[in-house]
């Protein structure tokens, strides 16, 4: 049965700080949790006057403490970013405050520019050539190997997930060949996802934590009452992403009404593209595009990445969502032809 997860990004809105956005993580995993999402996984970013979540293990931990069955973990850790001992020490720490919840999802890309880069004393260059090495000497890390010559403490034995992110076709290459769970960041880079798909599951080989291919994916989502409300709701992100692209990166700003129609052609095109994999609108409008993601995915795992200004819409959203979500899984709503 397809589970349902949830993506944050610790976004902060305009008019507060990376503060107000760090105190909402825990009250919106408990939310998640009591709502029936799967996981909760943070993703690491650097040098984003937008996005608190840069001491990615902390705010997991925050999320930790707030939950108590739901899984928790990385969407992602950036390993070009770290060594892998101190991720193991990290990760290791986690799983002793949380056992047996703890995901670690490892990305290659480095969360950051190459300003940032120069800050954290990091050759991304090299480290992304080294990711492949790298993702098997943390996972030796976890398992005791003694060749390591050093023990991860805390780390060794720990009970960790670990996934493959990507956005690109290297990821799925990597999780099949190393027998790993394989997430797609389909809600901002959606062009190679079936193909990514198609090649991890094709090429996977089992290993010993997992025997059959396990893949997600990401998709972008808002749920209100109306479709218009949705949609009004989802501006927020839409003029976050356009930001983005344009060199603009900036606080989550509050949502306008016919963003869309207000664009130039090539801005909405762009947008369009961007937001391939998403979901806007009622219970079951979204019903109806999860369904549709499904169909084509066949994904074992939907990733719902859902940001909004309000929080208290936000918090409304997810648990539509969730409700959209059982609508599929109950067969009440299927993709359309």
């Amino acid at each position: 049965m397809t589970k349902l997860s949830f993506l944050d990004l610790v976004n902060v809105v305009e008019g507060e700080t990376s503060a107000d956005a760090i105190r909402r993580v825990g009250p919106l995993a408990a939310h998640a949790e009591a709502h029936g999402y799967h996981r909760y996984w943070i993703a690491e970013h650097h040098g984003m006057e937008g996005v608190a979540a840069a001491a990615t293990s902390l705010i997991i931990a925050e999320a930790g403490r707030a939950t108590s069955r739901m899984r928790i973990g990385s969407g992602g850790i950036m390993l070009p970013n770290h060594s892998p001992l101190v991720i193991a020490e990290q990760f290791g720490t986690l799983d002793a405050l949380f056992p047996g919840r703890v995901d670690l999802g490892l990305g290659r890309a480095p969360g950051a520019d190459s300003r940032v880069a120069r800050a954290l004393r990091r050759d991304f260059m090299t480290e992304a050539e080294e990711f492949p090495r790298n993702v098997v000497e943390l996972r030796a890390h976890f398992t005791g190997d003694p060749d390591l010559g050093v023990l991860a403490v805390p780390g060794r034995g720990a009970d960790i997930e670990m996934w493959i992110l990507g956005s690109s076709l290297f990821g799925a290459q990597l999780a099949a060949a190393l027998g790993m769970p394989y997430a797609f960041a389909s809600h901002f880079a959606p062009d190679q996802l079936d193909e990514a798909l198609m090649i991890y599951r094709r090429d996977f080989r089992p290993s010993a934590r997992l025997r059959e291919p396990y893949a997600a994916a990401a998709l972008s989502a808002v749920a209100a009452d109306t479709t218009a409300e949705a949609e009004y709701i989802a501006s927020s992100m839409m003029q976050n992403f356009v930001a983005l692209r344009t060199g603009r990166p900036g606080k989550l700003p509050p949502p306008v009404e016919n963003y869309v129609a207000s664009l130039p052609p090539s801005a909405s095109a762009m947008l369009g593209h961007v937001l391939q994999c998403s979901a806007f609108g009622s219970v079951e409008d979204v019903a109806r595009g999860i369904a549709r993601f499904i169909a084509r995915t066949q994904v074992d795992e939907v990733i719902v990445h859902s940001p909004a200004f309000d929080p208290d819409a936000r918090l409304k959203s997810v648990a539509l969502i969730a409700d959209a979500f059982r609508a599929v899984e109950a067969g009440q709503t299927t993709a359309p032809a």
